[in-house]
């Protein structure tokens, strides 16, 4: 190793690891030399991407020797329609990984640290220890609580002190599927320090039950330190467009616009989101289908002794009670790919996405042949 080298790069990237996203098909066929492959390690859209952004992007005729809107004008008139929102308060993202790279880079550096729940999306340790900012993962709820391993807003908010920059909160979170609870949210937004940076990821909120859900957008007009982040890629089924954005105050966008990349958001992927937001029929099939699989696959893992995590989102978690990689291994060989959790320092965890019916009982069949 060119140790010169190496000892350049600062502590905090020596201290990460590279992301290992879901497995992708074509490594799988090339592997195995499969060619009927499932997968459900990404939380894709089991629908497939929205129509109205397909029938946009089959149509285009555009040159594309041209950089994109660097300001994405189209798209953003139509994200302040759905929100309520002036095209000021919008920060358009290379999905919605970008706004929470963008955060750290504007809120978090060395002198910084930023606060998030144990067995959260993976991205915040990575935006945070890539600018050199300290991590405080505070522990999750126990398995025995109401909201079995998820976030526990109380020892986040004690965690919190004069060089906290960002705090981070998914509901529902990736990888467990849990949420928190909506007056619990409210509280804890409220009792940050306004000077803290609140990053709410809500890349899965379409998905979740509307009682439970928690209104976002009515916190923004009382919280100028308030970043909510949504994404393309999941109730849309555009993640391969990689479309994002946060909404915020003018304060917090303008900060984050002065470092995003110019045209962050290609051509394409402006395209395919403006025509998607058109597509209501397909949300709500999404929704729908994701509503009625969902507690059919928890049912079914725990009939087979499998303890599953509560979950809002389009994918659910369970406990193998033993190390899932073998489990996971099998299954490969059977075209069925799910994600094992051991990155998470979850190594007896699974989580599968829910697909269609046809893909549920797929993807229980490989399971019962794996565990044999």
């Amino acid at each position: 190793m060119n140790d010169a080298i190496w000892n350049n790069a600062h502590a905090g990237i020596h201290e990460l690891h590279t992301y290992v996203p879901g497995k992708p098909i074509e490594d799988l066929e090339r592997e195995l030399g499969l060619n009927s492959i499932l997968k459900l390690a990404s939380n894709e859209n089991p629908l497939g991407m929205a129509p109205g952004a397909q029938t946009a992007l089959s149509e285009h005729a555009g040159d594309l020797r041209f950089y994109p809107d660097g300001n994405a004008t189209p798209l953003k008139q139509k994200l302040a329609a759905l929100h309520h929102i002036e095209p000021a308060r919008i920060t358009l993202g290379n999905g919605s990984n970008d706004i929470l790279e963008l955060a750290a880079r504007v809120f978090l550096g060395p002198a910084k640290n930023a606060v998030f729940s144990q067995y959260a999306f993976a991205v915040y340790p990575i935006v945070s220890r890539a600018v050199n900012a300290e991590t405080r993962v505070v522990p999750a709820m126990p398995y025995n609580s109401a909201m079995p391993l998820g976030h526990d807003l109380d020892a986040m908010y004690q965690a919190i002190d004069s060089n906290t920059g960002v705090v981070f909160v998914a509901s529902p979170n990736n990888p467990t599927g849990t949420w928190a609870d909506r007056t619990a949210l409210e509280d804890f937004i409220a009792a940050v320090p306004a000077s803290v940076l609140v990053v709410l990821d809500e890349a899965y909120v379409e998905y979740q039950a509307a009682e439970t859900r928690l209104d976002s957008r009515a916190l923004l007009e009382h919280h100028d330190n308030l970043l909510v982040t949504r994404t393309f890629s999941k109730i849309y089924g555009l993640a391969g467009m990689r479309v994002g954005y946060g909404l915020s105050s003018t304060v917090v966008a303008d900060l984050l616009n002065r470092v995003r990349q110019p045209f962050n958001v290609h051509t394409l992927g402006q395209l395919g989101a403006t025509a998607a937001l058109d597509d209501h029929a397909f949300v709500e099939q999404s929704i729908a289908t994701n509503t009625a699989e969902r507690p059919r696959v928890e049912q079914a893992l725990r009939e087979r002794g499998f303890k599953t995590l509560p979950s809002a989102a389009n994918f659910v978690t369970f406990d193998c009670g033993q190390p899932s990689d073998p489990i996971y291994q099998a299954m490969l060989r059977q075209g069925v790919i799910v994600r094992p959790l051991a990155s998470y320092d979850l190594p007896n965890h699974i989580r599968v996405t829910v697909g269609r019916p046809a893909d549920s009982d797929r993807f229980l069949a490989a399971l019962d042949a794996a565990i044999q």
